[in-house]
């Protein structure tokens, strides 16, 4: 393995958010693309209004999210909290989170740590109702 990996989010990661079917979505991650042994990185796009269909929580994995252009809201455990530009919040594993894009939509960079083999996320499908 070499001691550095470069990947560009746009030409060499695949939209996952794709067979998901929800417009106005993207979603790359990367940790299997760059090689390591602890770090996962993931770019996430949410139109104006549009939710991740699911939410989700870890068992072990904690997460940094930073938004990088427009505003938005974040559930946790079903407290909204809204986010604007260059906010950068720290969620534990255990903790329900859920993001939708703002008037101008969100953009995200999510960075995570070690993970137990096959992951550990565990998606909260109800998690949008009110």
């Amino acid at each position: 393995m070499s001691d550095y990996t470069i990947k560009n989010f746009m030409q060499d990661i695949d939209d996952s958010a794709a067979r998901l079917g929800v417009d106005g979505l993207e979603a790359r991650f990367a940790r299997s693309h760059l090689d390591s042994d602890h770090l996962g990185v993931s770019h996430l796009r949410f139109g104006p209004g549009v939710r991740f269909p699911f939410g989700h929580r870890h068992r072990e994995q904690e997460e940094v999210y930073v938004v990088v252009s427009g505003s938005g809201r974040l559930r946790l455990d079903g407290e909204d909290k809204q986010l604007r530009r260059w906010d950068v919040v720290r969620v534990a594993p255990h903790v329900a989170r859920g993001f939708e894009g703002g008037p101008e939509g969100l953009e995200l960079i999510a960075i995570g740590n070690d993970r137990p083999e096959g992951g550990d996320g565990e998606q909260l499908h109800e998690f949008w109702v009110d």
